[in-house]
């Protein structure tokens, strides 16, 4: 085979680039289906999601790097879009052809990504995608002259309804024997010879002719400590007489490639575009009341409303199927394994752990599900646009809002919605106080305690106490949420408020296809990144609670064998050891012991209670172990060991209390994982675990002073 002929089916590696909301991720969607995986670019946060196209005879890899506006980069999004386009990632080779998405609604805008693309000198092809929703608002583009005017091909797309992608197929497998695009502007004389010399100087370390002179004009206006000068030290002499010869000819290098830039960009929509007066647009008439000072607000609680109650009510029947399931397969493998510690391992370390993390999945699917609704719809950017001045008193942008709604299901999915918060500062602070938000794993435990301490009575003939002390556990979590979140971004989080900018995107129907593989990557991602965490702890929780092994005394009842075994376990004395530093707020050993085996999940410290007292498969509603607590008595005392204080102390406790391993190591994984995640999650649960025991020890210690005890 000739070489030429090699190179015609060599693999092809794409880089899918453009602004927001363009229907990039629906265009990579469109164009490798179910062919996908994701991870994460290693040291950062940011989503590396790669797919395989076929054409023809060639298998190409896509890659959908983040939306950015432009190639000068302010985030780290935009830091892995700029190394891997340049050629410069040391995670990725450099790409074969650059597919730029453009929306044709905002072509002018879009147009000045195109043009920092071109300066880079690969092949390239523009997919002039949503041409609908821009004939719908009365522009019609010509996608030929618009071909000649930016020298690469230029395909007209409707990603939602694979218009085009047969075209653009063609188009990118053409590309790389197609010439390589050049600058489509050029620096006056005087520029480009101030730049020459720093010009060349890139090109001596590798750059491509067309990138050097495209990095040659950001560094000149670069901070000193920019990686690439800090890199290479040899670059700041010349970036320095670059400077001197720009101020004594009096150019400002950012103005004057704006300006051309610009000019370029007006003469290309002047050639390619025509306009026309349509009436008023149909995205106009529902913003009217999408964003009415009343209507909106109203709209907003019924939409989130219908979150709440798709994440919280209608889950749950699925999680029980999962749950059950789970344990169905767990016992039926149990059944084949000889009775002791192999078969304790599997049922109450694996499949715990495996049920621990499956029963999470029916919430995260439900809720990016409704997320990408939304955000694919064209209402999320209007919701944070109606909501930022309320999140804003508390420092918190308006996008904060849904993630710390879903918090009350769980605050696993919550935390992984926090991607929609571009700020780090905002979005750090939002992680930071999600697991304030009385989540569903917490359910089990204030139902045990209100209903075996508080009476069931009316107030006022109708409210139910125990339905207002509910209320009060949900209230007190969302309220020091907002405090704790003004706190931090008042000292720890500090920084300059930003102004809220966004772009309205028309409105669109979601495609399905998109949606279920969006759900479907996100799903995986968590058992990838959670489920490991949380298989490998459970099992460690298991381990703790059954060694070492203890001789259970002749004579001892069936139902208090494995509570005794439980007390003599590391778990257990693990319990005594810290009994005196929790009888302050009014916990025995015993509640001590069903703290810390929550660790794996909240609900736990139910089931840890129910062996504790020989109840056996113990729920929150079980009579058996409510009649045990209240039964309970203080063994030096003689009295009650459980009053309606110590529950109320143990509710607050909860509350504020990060007591879940799922989202601890979420958080780690969120945070930029490693050590700097490891310290902000670690940062999170001592905090949270010091407000609660101090809120816990004022609940329990002032009762006993007002005589509640």
């Amino acid at each position: 085979m000739s070489g030429g002929a090699r190179a015609a089916t060599a693999p092809l590696r794409v880089a899918l680039v453009g602004n927001p909301n363009t229907g990039k991720s629906t265009l990579f969607n469109a164009l490798t289906g179910l062919r996908q995986k994701v991870a994460n670019y290693p040291g950062v946060t940011v989503e590396r999601i790669e797919g395989r196209l076929r054409l023809g005879d060639r298998v190409a890899t896509v890659v959908d790097l983040p939306g950015t506006y432009s190639l000068t980069a302010q985030s780290p999004d935009e830091a892995i879009a700029l190394e891997t386009l340049e050629g410069t990632s040391p995670h990725a080779p450099p790409p074969d052809v650059i597919v730029a998405v453009v929306d044709a609604v905002h072509l002018e805008r879009n147009l000045f990504l195109c043009s920092q693309l071109l300066e880079l000198g690969r092949p390239m092809v523009v997919a002039l995608n949503q041409v609908d929703l821009a004939a719908a608002a009365g522009l019609r583009i010509d996608p030929v002259e618009l071909t000649l005017a930016l020298g690469v091909p230029v395909v007209a797309t409707v990603a939602t309804r694979g218009e085009g992608l047969d075209l653009l197929r063609h188009a990118i497998a053409r590309a790389p024997e197609l010439p390589r695009p050049q600058r489509p502007w050029s620096l006056p004389d005087d520029v480009a010879a101030a730049l020459q010399p720093l010009q060349r100087a890139l090109e001596n370390l590798g750059y491509a002719p067309g990138v050097a002179a495209f990095e040659a004009l950001r560094l000149i206006g670069a901070p000193d400590d920019d990686p690439r000068l800090t890199a290479h030290p040899e670059l700041c002499p010349l970036r320095t007489e670059a400077q001197r010869q720009l101020r004594a000819a009096g150019r400002n290098p950012a103005s004057v490639e704006a300006e051309l830039r610009y000019a370029w960009i007006d003469d290309v929509v002047r050639r390619a575009v025509r306009r026309e007066h349509p009436g008023r647009r149909w995205t106009d008439r529902i913003d009217a009341v999408v964003l009415h000072r009343v209507a909106g607000p109203i709209l907003f609680l019924l939409l989130m409303g219908l979150l709440f109650q798709a994440i919280f009510a209608w889950a749950e029947p699925v999680m029980n199927v999962v749950e059950s399931v789970v344990n169905s397969l767990g016992w039926a493998i149990a059944s084949l394994l000889p009775l002791g510690e192999l078969r304790s391992l599997w049922t109450d370390g694996i499949v715990a752990g495996v049920g621990a993390v499956l029963v999470f999945v029916p919430q995260i699917a439900i809720l990016f599900l409704f997320l990408g609704l939304l955000e694919d719809s064209g209402y999320m950017a209007r919701a944070a646009f109606l909501l930022d001045r309320l999140m804003r008193g508390v420092g918190l942008p308006g996008r904060a809002f849904v993630p710390l709604l879903s918090g009350y299901a769980c605050a696993v999915p919550a935390v992984l919605a926090t991607r929609t918060i571009e700020d780090r500062r905002d979005r750090l602070a939002t992680i930071l106080v999600i697991p304030f938000m009385s989540c569903s794993a917490r359910l089990p435990i204030y139902t045990l305690l209100i209903g075996t301490f508080v009476p069931a009575v009316s107030v006022a003939g109708w409210i139910s106490l125990q339905g207002l002390t509910l209320l009060g556990m949900y209230l007190l979590g969302t309220g020091t949420a907002l405090g704790v979140a003004a706190l931090f971004k008042r000292t720890l989080l500090r920084g300059r408020p930003r102004p809220l900018i966004l772009e309205l995107p028309p409105y669109r129907w979601p495609n399905p296809r998109t949606l279920v593989v969006q759900v479907g990557h996100r799903v995986a991602l968590f058992l990838r990144r959670a489920g490991t965490v949380i298989l490998a702890l459970s099992v460690v929780l298991w381990a703790l609670a059954t060694y070492p092994r203890a001789r259970v005394p002749a004579g001892t009842p069936p139902g208090q064998a494995s509570e005794f075994q439980l007390e003599q376990s590391v778990l257990g004395r693990a319990g005594r050891a810290i009994e005196p530093l929790v009888r302050p707020i009014g916990f025995d050993w015993k509640i001590g012991v069903s703290i810390l085996s929550s660790l794996a999940a909240r609900e736990v410290f139910v089931s840890t209670m129910g062996t504790i007292y020989g109840v056996g498969d113990a729920t929150e509603t079980s009579p058996a172990l409510r009649d045990k607590l209240r039964a309970a008595r203080d063994p030096a005392t003689g009295r009650p060991a459980y009053t309606p204080l110590v529950a109320f102390a143990l509710m607050v406790f909860y509350v504020y209390a990060l007591m879940c391993v799922s989202t601890i190591a979420v958080v780690a994984r969120e945070t930029g994982g490693g050590r700097i995640g490891w310290r902000w999650a670690a940062f999170q649960f001592a905090f949270m675990l010091a407000l609660a025991y101090v809120a816990a020890l004022l609940v329990y210690q002032g009762g006993r002073a007002l005589g509640w005890g």
